[in-house]
Protein backbone atom coordinates (compact mmCIF):
# COMPACT_ATOMS: atom_id res chain seq x y z
CA UNK A 1 0.00 0.00 0.00
CA UNK A 2 2.79 2.08 0.33
CA UNK A 3 4.45 1.99 -3.06
CA UNK A 4 4.89 4.75 -5.14
CA UNK A 5 2.14 5.19 -7.03
CA UNK A 6 1.49 5.52 -11.02
CA UNK A 7 0.65 9.15 -11.87
CA UNK A 8 -3.06 9.55 -12.28
CA UNK A 9 -5.27 12.77 -12.44
CA UNK A 10 -8.52 14.42 -13.16
CA UNK A 11 -9.52 17.09 -15.87
CA UNK A 12 -12.54 19.28 -15.70
CA UNK A 13 -14.30 20.23 -19.06
CA UNK A 14 -16.88 23.15 -18.70
CA UNK A 15 -17.84 20.82 -15.82
CA UNK A 16 -21.61 22.09 -14.78
CA UNK A 17 -23.61 20.43 -11.71
CA UNK A 18 -26.96 21.18 -11.05
CA UNK A 19 -29.98 20.57 -8.08
CA UNK A 20 -33.07 20.55 -9.60
CA UNK A 21 -31.87 22.75 -12.64
CA UNK A 22 -30.29 25.57 -10.64
CA UNK A 23 -26.29 25.46 -10.45
CA UNK A 24 -24.31 24.38 -8.02
CA UNK A 25 -21.38 24.55 -9.81
CA UNK A 26 -20.91 26.31 -13.00
CA UNK A 27 -19.16 26.16 -16.25
CA UNK A 28 -15.82 25.23 -14.16
CA UNK A 29 -12.50 23.96 -16.48
CA UNK A 30 -9.59 22.75 -14.79
CA UNK A 31 -7.15 19.82 -14.13
CA UNK A 32 -5.35 18.13 -10.94
CA UNK A 33 -2.51 17.11 -11.90
CA UNK A 34 -1.68 13.23 -11.13
CA UNK A 35 0.72 13.79 -7.74
CA UNK A 36 -1.33 17.15 -6.94
CA UNK A 37 -2.16 18.04 -3.27
CA UNK A 38 -5.38 20.61 -3.50
CA UNK A 39 -7.40 22.76 -1.71
CA UNK A 40 -10.93 23.06 -2.27
CA UNK A 41 -12.39 25.95 -0.30
CA UNK A 42 -14.88 28.69 -0.78
CA UNK A 43 -18.01 29.99 0.71
CA UNK A 44 -20.87 27.79 2.41
CA UNK A 45 -22.92 26.97 -0.23
CA UNK A 46 -19.98 27.15 -2.88
CA UNK A 47 -20.68 23.86 -4.53
CA UNK A 48 -17.82 22.16 -3.13
CA UNK A 49 -19.21 18.89 -2.05
CA UNK A 50 -21.33 18.52 -5.14
CA UNK A 51 -18.00 18.83 -6.92
CA UNK A 52 -16.10 16.11 -5.00
CA UNK A 53 -19.43 14.01 -5.38
CA UNK A 54 -19.18 14.84 -9.17
CA UNK A 55 -15.44 13.15 -8.76
CA UNK A 56 -16.61 10.05 -7.27
CA UNK A 57 -18.75 10.05 -9.71
CA UNK A 58 -21.91 9.93 -7.29
CA UNK A 59 -23.29 13.08 -9.13
CA UNK A 60 -23.89 13.38 -13.14
CA UNK A 61 -22.81 16.54 -14.71
CA UNK A 62 -25.33 18.55 -16.29
CA UNK A 63 -22.68 19.67 -18.78
CA UNK A 64 -18.88 18.92 -19.62
CA UNK A 65 -17.09 16.21 -18.24
CA UNK A 66 -14.67 14.78 -15.85
CA UNK A 67 -11.90 12.63 -17.51
CA UNK A 68 -9.74 10.71 -15.67
CA UNK A 69 -5.76 10.70 -16.89
CA UNK A 70 -4.27 7.38 -16.19
CA UNK A 71 -6.24 4.43 -14.62
CA UNK A 72 -7.01 5.58 -11.70
CA UNK A 73 -8.99 4.25 -8.61
CA UNK A 74 -10.98 7.00 -6.46
CA UNK A 75 -12.24 7.35 -2.89
CA UNK A 76 -13.97 9.30 -1.45
CA UNK A 77 -14.18 10.31 2.33
CA UNK A 78 -17.50 11.91 3.20
CA UNK A 79 -18.24 14.89 6.07
CA UNK A 80 -18.43 13.14 8.97
CA UNK A 81 -21.76 13.57 9.94
CA UNK A 82 -22.67 11.85 6.79
CA UNK A 83 -21.83 8.62 8.68
CA UNK A 84 -24.56 7.05 10.38
CA UNK A 85 -23.33 6.32 14.01
CA UNK A 86 -26.15 4.83 15.49
CA UNK A 87 -25.92 1.86 12.91
CA UNK A 88 -24.80 -1.04 14.53
CA UNK A 89 -21.32 -2.28 13.48
CA UNK A 90 -17.90 -3.00 14.24
CA UNK A 91 -14.98 -0.87 13.38
CA UNK A 92 -13.40 -3.50 11.32
CA UNK A 93 -16.80 -4.09 9.65
CA UNK A 94 -16.26 -0.33 8.55
CA UNK A 95 -12.80 -0.66 7.46
CA UNK A 96 -13.54 -3.61 5.56
CA UNK A 97 -16.20 -1.69 3.29
CA UNK A 98 -13.11 -0.21 1.61
CA UNK A 99 -12.68 -3.77 0.26
CA UNK A 100 -15.73 -4.00 -1.26
CA UNK A 101 -14.89 -3.10 -4.97
CA UNK A 102 -12.47 -5.47 -4.74
CA UNK A 103 -14.20 -8.54 -2.71
CA UNK A 104 -17.47 -7.86 -4.99
CA UNK A 105 -21.04 -8.75 -3.07
CA UNK A 106 -20.70 -12.51 -3.18
CA UNK A 107 -16.78 -13.25 -2.07
CA UNK A 108 -16.36 -13.27 2.06
CA UNK A 109 -13.08 -11.67 3.11
CA UNK A 110 -10.25 -13.75 3.71
CA UNK A 111 -7.68 -13.88 7.14
CA UNK A 112 -5.89 -11.80 4.89
CA UNK A 113 -8.11 -9.30 4.61
CA UNK A 114 -9.18 -8.93 8.11
CA UNK A 115 -5.23 -8.48 9.13
CA UNK A 116 -5.33 -5.62 6.31
CA UNK A 117 -8.46 -3.99 8.32
CA UNK A 118 -6.92 -4.62 11.33
CA UNK A 119 -3.14 -2.91 10.04
CA UNK A 120 -5.21 0.09 8.87
CA UNK A 121 -6.83 0.65 12.36
CA UNK A 122 -3.60 0.49 14.39
CA UNK A 123 -2.03 3.08 11.58
CA UNK A 124 -4.79 5.48 12.41
CA UNK A 125 -4.38 4.89 16.30
CA UNK A 126 -7.64 2.87 16.60
CA UNK A 127 -5.32 -0.38 17.29
CA UNK A 128 -7.61 -2.57 19.55
CA UNK A 129 -10.74 -1.07 18.54
CA UNK A 130 -11.77 -4.04 15.71
CA UNK A 131 -14.84 -5.07 17.69
CA UNK A 132 -15.87 -1.71 19.30
CA UNK A 133 -19.17 -0.21 18.05
CA UNK A 134 -19.18 2.84 15.95
CA UNK A 135 -21.67 4.34 18.07
CA UNK A 136 -19.40 4.15 20.84
CA UNK A 137 -16.32 6.31 19.19
CA UNK A 138 -15.92 10.38 19.57
CA UNK A 139 -16.04 12.35 16.74
CA UNK A 140 -11.89 12.16 16.43
CA UNK A 141 -11.95 8.30 16.59
CA UNK A 142 -14.82 8.17 13.77
CA UNK A 143 -12.80 10.02 11.59
CA UNK A 144 -10.03 7.98 11.92
CA UNK A 145 -11.89 5.30 11.56
CA UNK A 146 -12.86 6.53 8.02
CA UNK A 147 -9.22 7.26 7.07
CA UNK A 148 -8.83 3.21 8.21
CA UNK A 149 -11.51 2.84 5.41
CA UNK A 150 -9.20 4.95 2.98
CA UNK A 151 -5.97 3.06 3.73
CA UNK A 152 -7.62 -0.42 2.70
CA UNK A 153 -9.41 1.10 -0.55
CA UNK A 154 -5.43 2.11 -1.83
CA UNK A 155 -6.44 4.39 -4.21
CA UNK A 156 -4.74 6.72 -6.84
CA UNK A 157 -7.10 9.49 -6.52
CA UNK A 158 -8.31 10.44 -2.49
CA UNK A 159 -11.53 13.13 -2.29
CA UNK A 160 -11.59 14.43 1.35
CA UNK A 161 -14.30 16.30 2.22
CA UNK A 162 -13.69 18.32 5.57
CA UNK A 163 -11.61 15.90 6.53
CA UNK A 164 -10.28 17.79 10.02
CA UNK A 165 -14.02 19.47 10.92
CA UNK A 166 -15.30 18.78 14.43
CA UNK A 167 -12.01 17.16 15.67
CA UNK A 168 -9.60 17.63 17.99
CA UNK A 169 -6.32 19.23 17.53
CA UNK A 170 -3.91 15.56 17.98
CA UNK A 171 -6.54 14.12 15.50
CA UNK A 172 -6.18 16.66 12.88
CA UNK A 173 -2.18 16.22 12.69
CA UNK A 174 -2.57 12.36 13.17
CA UNK A 175 -4.57 12.62 9.67
CA UNK A 176 -2.81 15.10 8.40
CA UNK A 177 0.26 13.36 8.43
CA UNK A 178 -1.81 10.38 6.55
CA UNK A 179 -2.22 13.11 3.96
CA UNK A 180 1.25 14.04 3.68
CA UNK A 181 1.97 10.47 3.29
CA UNK A 182 -0.18 10.10 0.26
CA UNK A 183 1.09 13.13 -1.67
CA UNK A 184 4.57 11.84 -0.96
CA UNK A 185 3.34 8.16 -2.48
CA UNK A 186 2.37 10.49 -5.71
CA UNK A 187 -1.13 10.04 -4.61
CA UNK A 188 -3.80 12.85 -6.26
CA UNK A 189 -5.47 14.04 -3.15
CA UNK A 190 -8.29 16.72 -3.05
CA UNK A 191 -9.67 18.05 0.05
CA UNK A 192 -12.34 20.78 0.62
CA UNK A 193 -11.50 22.66 3.85
CA UNK A 194 -12.47 26.00 5.12
CA UNK A 195 -8.95 26.68 7.52
CA UNK A 196 -7.12 28.87 4.88
CA UNK A 197 -4.31 29.21 7.49
CA UNK A 198 -4.14 25.38 7.11
CA UNK A 199 -4.53 25.59 3.60
CA UNK A 200 -1.31 28.02 2.78
CA UNK A 201 0.67 26.13 4.77
CA UNK A 202 0.00 22.64 3.50
CA UNK A 203 -1.57 22.60 -0.05
CA UNK A 204 0.18 23.60 -2.61
CA UNK A 205 -2.78 24.04 -4.68
CA UNK A 206 -5.94 26.01 -4.42
CA UNK A 207 -9.10 25.35 -6.39
CA UNK A 208 -11.36 28.96 -4.80
CA UNK A 209 -14.72 28.37 -6.00
CA UNK A 210 -18.03 30.05 -5.49
CA UNK A 211 -20.02 27.85 -7.95
CA UNK A 212 -17.86 29.78 -10.39
CA UNK A 213 -14.15 28.68 -10.13
CA UNK A 214 -12.76 32.21 -8.63
CA UNK A 215 -8.81 30.61 -8.74
CA UNK A 216 -7.56 27.92 -9.36
CA UNK A 217 -3.52 27.37 -9.34
CA UNK A 218 -0.72 28.06 -6.79
CA UNK A 219 -1.98 28.22 -3.01
CA UNK A 220 -0.55 31.93 -3.08
CA UNK A 221 -1.96 33.15 -5.52
CA UNK A 222 -4.81 31.44 -5.29
CA UNK A 223 -5.69 32.98 -1.63
CA UNK A 224 -4.75 36.31 -2.55
CA UNK A 225 -7.30 39.05 -0.90
CA UNK A 226 -8.87 39.84 -4.29
CA UNK A 227 -10.04 36.32 -4.74
CA UNK A 228 -11.25 36.49 -1.33
CA UNK A 229 -13.11 39.38 -1.84
CA UNK A 230 -14.71 38.01 -5.41
CA UNK A 231 -15.64 35.08 -3.76
CA UNK A 232 -17.26 36.77 -0.81
CA UNK A 233 -19.02 39.26 -3.43
CA UNK A 234 -20.60 36.41 -5.28
CA UNK A 235 -22.16 34.35 -2.33
CA UNK A 236 -24.03 37.40 -1.06
CA UNK A 237 -25.61 38.04 -4.56
CA UNK A 238 -26.84 34.55 -4.90
CA UNK A 239 -30.46 34.26 -5.10
CA UNK A 240 -32.95 31.09 -4.79
CA UNK A 241 -34.73 33.08 -7.27
CA UNK A 242 -32.68 33.48 -9.98
CA UNK A 243 -32.54 31.80 -13.37
CA UNK A 244 -32.21 28.67 -14.35
CA UNK A 245 -29.10 27.55 -16.10
CA UNK A 246 -29.97 27.86 -19.41
CA UNK A 247 -26.24 27.25 -20.91
CA UNK A 248 -26.53 23.21 -18.84
CA UNK A 249 -29.14 22.50 -21.51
Amino acid sequence: MNARRSPAGLVLENLTLTHGRRPAVHHVSGRFAPGSLTAVVGPNGAGKTTLLRALAGLHKPDSGRIAAEGTARIALLPQLAALDRGFPIACRDVVMQGLWPRLGAFRGASTEDRHRAEHALAAVGLGGFERRAVGSLSAGQTQRLLFARLLVQDADILLLDEPFNAVDAKTSADLLRLVRDWHGQGRTVVAVLHDLDLVAREFPDTLMIARDAIAWGPTEQALSAANRLRARMMAEAWSDEAEHCHRAA
